[in-house]
């Protein structure tokens, strides 16, 4: 019997004829899960067969489909419009027939798949990051003949669970080349949650060549999920929160440690003895303020930390990466080859390399103090009035 539940179609105790022969049906109640049931008995000159409009008869013997029916009606197995039973029934020779029959549902069924091995994606910015995917598709049988020749003929499947199973590791390989693709064409980790419906659209347009050969039809990838491990999901967040508040790394840190400060309630108590008010109101000062000294980094203008090259508040006296005072006022040079600002002093370009050559002095104007006039050199006495410089 195909399906998930015991039972599966109507079939008479006892023959209908002197030949044996009975009615053969499908019944409801049994085809709600099931998307094919196999008839429990040989088949036989003159049985006969009701087909619905939601379903196929197919005709199965040595691997292979002999006919089928997908037309709802009652179908009398005789020579006139059932050959193949004259091919395998040989009445007087009292051969014993080997026609088996299969019903198929036409309707769509949803199922689920999930990959038990990770795939690799290699990210530009995490490097090789393995994914699980999971999801669900919704399936109908699209050609009975190739569906009874691979799932009974070639593979031996018998239940419905069967048959799923073997999609499902489908759907899993083709979902693996639909990220490789859409990898192919510039897709990042990091955009993997913005391009999921692309990515279910490539399934779908490539799920004809994948299938079709199976006699399935996949109509929608429903709720696709791409699992990446936690540390590259933290760091992806890290990065997503970053780009909402439109803040660096360090400024992302400080506002951290902020939050962080203000839920460390052993701390607030400290603050709040030394200020003379209660644990709860020191608390309640700390989240309150959070909040506002984040947007504070964010909104108030920065510079350039000329030790470490880390953004700093302007307010800032300290740099919060270094520790450098911000105070020393450090003169700037610009690098000859790619123009990159630099402390002066630097020796060699922090982005290109480049030897920094020293950087010439500003020449000192020698002016006669007797007449004023300007000399292009040292020298004792001025060359223009002869007095003594």
């Amino acid at each position: 019997m195909f399906g998930r539940k015991s039972g599966g179609g109507g079939i008479p105790a006892s023959g209908g004829s002197v030949l044996g022969s009975v009615t053969i049906n499908w019944e409801n109640q049994y085809k709600r899960d099931n998307v094919m049931w196999k008839v429990p008995r040989l088949i036989r000159l003159n049985d006969n067969i009701v087909v619905r409009e939601d379903e196929i008869a197919v005709f199965f013997r040595d691997g292979k489909v002999l006919t089928y029916f997908d037309q709802p009606d009652r179908y009398a197995l005789t020579d006139f419009n059932a050959p193949v039973v004259g091919k395998l029934l040989k009445f007087f020779t009292g051969v014993v027939q080997q026609a088996e029959v299969y019903y198929l549902q036409k309707r769509f069924f949803d199922g689920k798949f999930g990959s038990t091995q990770p795939y690799e994606f290699l990210d530009t910015m995490f490097g090789i990051v393995n994914l699980r995917v999971y999801g669900e598709y919704r399936y109908r049988v699209s050609n009975a003949e190739n569906f009874i020749n691979q799932f009974v003929g070639t593979f031996n499947d018998e239940t419905a669970a069967d048959v799923e199973d073997r999609l499902k590791d489908q759907m899993v390989l083709l979902t693996f080349n639909a990220i490789g693709k859409m990898k192919d064409k510039g897709m990042k980790v990091t955009d993997l949650a913005t391009n999921l419906t692309n990515i279910e659209q490539v399934i779908l347009a490539m799920s004809p060549d994948h299938f079709q050969q199976y006699g399935v039809e996949i109509n929608k990838v429903p709720g696709l999920t791409i699992s990446l491990p936690d540390e590259v999901q933290k760091a992806v967040d890290t990065r997503s929160q970053m780009s909402v508040l439109g803040v660096n790394y360090m400024q992302y840190q400080a506002g951290q440690a902020m939050v962080d400060a203000a839920q460390n309630t052993s701390g607030v108590a400290g603050v709040g003895a030394g200020l003379g008010v209660g644990l709860g109101a020191g608390a309640g000062v700390g989240y309150a303020m959070a909040g506002p000294m984040m947007q504070g980094i964010q909104q108030q203008p920065t510079k350039t930390c000329a030790k470490c090259g880390s953004m700093v508040p302007a307010s800032s006296a300290f740099c919060p990466n270094c520790g450098a005072s911000m105070s020393q006022q450090v003169q700037m040079i610009t690098c000859a080859k790619c123009g990159e600002k630099m402390p002066e002093g630097t020796k060699f370009c922090p982005n290109c390399g480049t030897a920094v050559s020293p950087q010439p002095q500003a020449k000192q104007e020698i002016k006669c103090a007797s007449c004023g006039f300007v000399l292009q050199s040292p020298a004792k006495f001025c060359p223009n009035c002869g007095k003594p410089m």
